[in-house]
């Protein structure tokens, strides 16, 4: 499968995503596609053996819109564009606006205005509709091809407008002796006027809402300084390759990921992972593409440029999530696909009702089309994806990598959280503590250490690191292992000097049927009490001693179970451990229950408990073995210091590995939903209160009418109105 991102132009309100996003998804070949109006791209998952990329921009284009391709600047010409037919229409409508006011105001015009008034208005009118005919044209279109849009409504009532007062113009000026002489010039030209105002400040503060990624992109520099063949030359980083020695000079932007070789600095990674000290790095500590070098000048040897960069990959997943859906969008856009007809409807059965009751054919013309102005499935289809756009790019900036709409959503609505124990409410760094030889009288403490740490020597677990890293603090000389194997959720078992070397807890003993002795379990619970994790090691079938390792907290670990706790989360450690080490160390941080001695495969049967409860569970790990529980919980929730598999599999990716970041992700998707609930109200509101109004409800009471131009004033400024209000999220301060 593929994924790739469109970007399209053309579309005029929600309706016009939806339409897309329906014709895609009914395509064979194409897997899944989310069609975002406030972004104007769609993301689509598709077989690209069955349907190629060519033919989806085909099937886009065949219903009137056109893909624009990205990085070639022509996505950044739309806010140009609409500024120029604005101040066209203005220069064009001003005049009219004079015409319409001078007698109001007492304004002496020219004779021949004042005769010919009504034919100067004509021809300025025409004009404005010249300079806004894309308008015309997209709307006469959707209407042809029965997918109607903003545009469409437009159209109708502007077109209604004009051509109803040119028939009464023409039969005058032939004699006819038409009494009906209500014209309406200037409310044509004045709608399309107030129109072009409200697209171009609409498509001004779109753009602002996608201000993160910009920020993001622009990381990235244009060129690196590396060392080829000898020689140190300037190349375009899109000509870099991996395994080549990069120079970084102090100020300037690291290119691409890569381990430093040479020289040492402090880099300002705050982009990256929002922590805002910079970070000092010497060699063989590994940098990141797109940060800063503030201090020292230094050499790396690339290992990730271009796409494969963690800048690259922030980059795409936060374009993803900002043209995800959220299913709270799913209302609104069920609403906005039967939007625009049912206002046709209304409109034509408010003006027929009009005539019915007596009134004359003008004042039903005014109905008709002020109903069909006021309407904005604009502000319905902006309400949620610009302030989902908001929340992810804010939380991009603080560290925090929210896939998708769902999962920013979602992360609100989680009543229970599972920790994974090492790595993530610990350190995942232990240290040995105790070494006791038990069994053998003759073997002394060093060669229990030799041979275990030898076992180990392949092994990439944190605990059989830490027993390698003793051996090798004591200088013992370690032996190659043979027949090494890896036995998930127990220990090793290995050969080493001819010798076989098990180490592990005692489902492993128990499983290879090795006896613990009374003496040597009363030393593992005291272990086990003290919250080290306490390992058995058997030499040729025999235990002979244990060796016992403990891990300490991260340094927010309690601060943030608390917090959770404080918010009404219920909080659950999950562990390979047995159950006295899980509860010493979840008493440390302040967990009361523990979910022990679980063997990777059988966390996801532990949280489909949990959610057969009807819980909505979230899911905190980094390590490969974190993976299927981070996939079967409702929200999985990946530590970025994790493995690549943790992060791709998470939901969300706590870059820094801060445990703080899971309330900060918490509280954003609170805030989030929050803003898009407001947006969705006003948004209804609007239009609840905007429709009747134009079609009458209140004359027979007040005998007041909406006028067209006033309703056309209202569905511009409603759009923008909600996407201000999502452009407010910048004000957002975390709670902690």
């Amino acid at each position: 499968m593929e994924k790739e991102i469109f970007k399209i132009s053309g579309m005029s309100c929600v309706s016009c995503a939806t339409n897309i996003e329906n014709l895609l998804q009914k395509e064979q070949g194409i897997i899944s596609a989310g069609v975002n109006f406030a972004s104007e791209k769609a993301a689509v998952e598709y077989d690209p053996e069955a349907i190629s990329r060519k033919k989806i921009i085909a099937l886009i284009e065949k219903l009137g819109y056109r893909v624009v391709e990205q990085g070639n600047g022509q996505e950044t010409k739309e806010p140009e564009r609409l500024k120029k037919r604005l101040i066209l229409s203005l220069v064009f409508a001003l005049p009219i606006i004079l015409l319409v006011m001078a007698e109001m105001i007492g304004l002496k015009v020219p004779a021949v205005f004042e005769k010919q008034g009504i034919w100067l208005q004509f021809i300025l009118a025409s004009l404005v509709i010249f300079t806004s005919f894309d308008i015309w044209k997209s709307g006469a279109t959707k209407l042809i091809r029965f997918s109607p849009n903003m545009d469409s409504l437009i159209f109708l009532g502007t077109a209604a407008a004009y051509f109803y007062s040119l028939t009464i113009l023409l039969l005058n000026f032939f004699g006819k002796g038409i009494e009906e002489t209500h014209y309406y010039f200037e409310s044509t030209a004045f709608i399309l006027l107030f129109i072009s105002l409200g697209k171009y400040l609409e498509a001004a503060t779109k753009g602002k809402s996608g201000e993160a990624i910009k920020k993001l992109m622009g990381l990235a520099p244009k060129e690196a300084l590396v060392v080829r063949n000898g020689q140190e030359m300037i190349v375009a980083i899109v000509d870099l390759r991996v395994g080549e020695i990069i120079i970084v000079k102090p100020g300037e932007k690291i290119p691409a990921d890569g381990k430093i070789k040479e020289g040492f600095s402090a880099i300002d990674e705050s982009m990256i992972t929002g922590e805002s000290l910079p970070v000092d790095k010497k060699a063989g500590d590994e940098v990141i593409g797109g940060t800063i070098n503030k201090a020292g000048s230094f050499k790396f040897l690339a290992t990730k440029v271009g796409e494969e960069t963690m800048l690259n990959q922030i980059i795409k997943i936060v374009e993803e999530a900002m043209n995800s859906k959220a299913p709270i969008q799913l209302l609104a856009d069920k609403v906005s696909f039967y939007f625009v007809p049912g206002v046709i409807v209304i409109a034509l059965l408010a003006a027929i009702f009009w005539l019915l009751t007596g009134q004359s054919l003008g004042f039903a013309m005014t109905v008709l089309v002020a109903v069909l102005i006021i309407a904005c499935p604009c502000a319905l289809g902006l309400a949620t994806p610009t302030a989902v756009m908001m929340g992810t790019g804010l939380a991009a900036q603080n560290g925090i990598l929210i896939k998708t709409g769902k999962a920013l959503e979602l992360a609100q609505k989680v009543e229970t959280v599972i920790f994974d124990k090492t790595g993530t409410l610990t350190r995942g760094q232990p240290v040995v503590t105790d070494i006791l030889v038990l069994e053998d009288k003759i073997l002394v403490e060093n060669r229990l250490l030799q041979l275990a740490a030898s076992a180990e020597l392949r092994s990439e677990h944190p605990l059989g690191q830490a027993v390698v890293k003793k051996a090798k603090e004591r200088d013992l000389k370690l032996s190659e292992p043979k027949k090494f194997q890896a036995v998930v959720g127990q220990g090793i078992r290995a050969t080493v000097e001819g010798k076989i070397i098990l180490k592990g807890n005692r489902t492993l003993m128990q499983n290879s049927q090795i006896k613990i002795s009374p003496a040597m379990e009363k030393r593992l619970k005291g272990l086990e009490n003290d919250g080290k994790t306490a390992m058995v090691v058997a030499i040729d079938k025999k235990a002979v001693g244990i060796i016992a390792v403990a891990d300490t907290l991260k340094e927010h670990s309690r601060e943030t179970v608390v917090k959770l706790s404080q918010m009404g989360k219920k909080v659950l450690m999950i562990t390979g451990d047995n159950q006295r080490v899980g509860l010493a160390i979840a008493k440390k941080a302040g967990i009361d229950q523990v979910l022990a001695e679980v063997l990777p495969e059988q966390k996801t049967t532990e949280i489909k408990k949990l959610q057969g409860q009807g819980k909505i569970v979230a899911m905190v790990g980094d390590g490969i073995n974190d993976a299927p529980a981070l996939a079967q919980a409702d929200l999985g929730i990946a530590l970025g210091s994790g493995t690549d598999v943790a992060m791709e599999t998470g939901d969300i990716v706590l870059v820094r590995g801060d445990l703080q970041e899971v309330i900060r992700a918490i509280d954003l998707s609170r805030y989030t939903l929050a803003k898009i609930k407001e947006n969705l109200f006003w948004a209804f509101f609007y239009n609840t209160i905007g429709i009747p109004l134009a079609a009458g409800v209140l004359y027979p009471f007040t005998g007041w009418l909406l006028s067209p131009v006033m309703a056309a004033a209202a569905m511009a400024f409603s759009s923008v109105s909600v996407v201000s209000n999502s452009l407010l999220m910048r004000r957002y301060k975390p709670r902690i």
